[in-house]
């Protein structure tokens, strides 16, 4: 039992993190390390949605959880589309915004998985 609070702890900071790493990669990425104009572009804009559920992430909302394991794949059809077409270095921004979301859903699947399992045993 003890063991199983560690992982739910480890998840909800992983998915924390990985959300974070979104946040952070989106505006570098479009205000100074590959914007489509110089100066930076409009597409910044795309970090808002996800600033959204970062409170109820840190509240350890299990609703959060859920959309958020559903919104994140937006953001990872983008990374694919734009890895497989651009040039670098938005290609490797747009692979590692592909591996944060990877990272943000199996840490949001998890986290709910084991904070039911761990509901469903409770006294």
């Amino acid at each position: 039992m003890k063991n199983d609070l560690k992982t739910v702890d480890a998840t909800r900071w992983l998915a924390v993190g990985s959300l974070l790493g979104l946040i952070v990669l989106g505006l570098a990425w479009e205000l100074f390390l590959a914007p489509l104009r110089p100066g930076g572009s409009w597409l910044v804009l795309k970090v808002l949605p996800l600033c959204i559920p970062l409170a109820g992430l840190l509240k350890n909302r299990m609703y959060t959880y859920r959309w958020v394991s559903l919104l994140v794949w937006l953001y990872f059809t983008e990374g694919v589309v734009r890895a497989w077409s651009d040039r670098a270095p938005s290609a490797w921004l747009a692979l590692v915004e592909v591996l944060l979301c990877l990272a943000l859903f199996t840490a949001c699947a998890l986290h709910v998985r084991l904070r039911l399992k761990n509901a469903s045993t409770a006294p």
